[in-house]
């Protein structure tokens, strides 16, 4: 007989609406058991780039979702804007469930794929240095000596927020092929970029690593070993 247990849920805190439909979408194909509970603040992004970066007091209201997530019974939480990520990592350690930057499990599959050159995608400057700051430490951080360059795609914000996958395959090819091919690898900063990951790495021939499915891979890994066996049961080949 199954026995039963609650579905793992699963917090996904955005800065932007943007990231909301590729996070989703991710998991509903990699963690399809989990029960997700989007928290938005949809002024956290805007307020971030306006005010050059996150502040002190935009870093705590992104701390008082993360507290609310947990307080309120989250069994996981996962931030979608790669700009809070240092949010979760510094609280990853005070907080009594798993809790992950958007963009953690990516960086952890580009340092362990044999690639030696990275290169990453954003759709604006602020993003791109962020996350090319971030893997740059996590490399040095895991003894990696990563040669990393980064670009911004012109036309993805727009294709982007449009959910125009076409365009915005277009605006992420155009700037892969600018950079010629001196690279193994490509890493997509944002969530909003990610839903043409597949297509892109189709058309430069290499692999496109995107945060949304692998966080969603490695937050059904860690919870359902934890739990007892769910109503539904756990597709196969993840």
């Amino acid at each position: 007989m199954t026995a039963h247990h609650h579905a793992p849920l699963i917090s996904l805190i955005s800065a932007t609406p943007v990231a909301i439909p590729p996070a989703t979408g991710a998991f509903r194909e990699i963690f399809p058991e989990a029960t997700l509970w989007n928290l938005l603040d949809d002024r956290l992004l805007a307020d971030a780039t306006e005010q050059g970066g996150v502040t002190d007091a935009l870093a705590e209201r992104m701390t008082r979702l993360i507290r609310h997530a947990e307080a309120e019974g989250a069994d996981g939480i996962l931030l979608t804007c790669s700009m809070y990520g240092p949010v979760a990592e510094k609280l990853a350690g005070q907080i009594s469930i798993p809790l992950y930057a958007p963009d953690a499990s990516a960086f952890q599959a580009a340092l362990e794929g044999p690639y030696d050159r990275i290169l990453i995608l954003a759709s604006a400057k602020g993003p791109l240095d962020d996350a090319v700051e971030r893997f740059t430490h996590a490399a040095q951080g895991a003894g990696r000596r990563v040669l990393v360059a980064g670009t911004v795609a012109d036309g993805a914000v727009a294709a982007a927020t449009a959910g125009d996958q076409a365009l915005l395959t277009d605006a992420l090819h155009g700037a892969c092929q600018a950079q010629g091919t001196g690279y193994d690898a490509v890493l997509l900063a944002q969530y909003s970029l990610s839903p043409v990951a597949d297509a892109l790495s189709k058309l430069i021939g290499k692999p496109v690593l995107a945060g949304p499915k692998l966080a969603a891979a490695t937050l059904r890994s860690l919870l359902l070993q934890k739990s007892t066996p769910l109503v539904t049961e756990p597709k196969a080949n993840v």
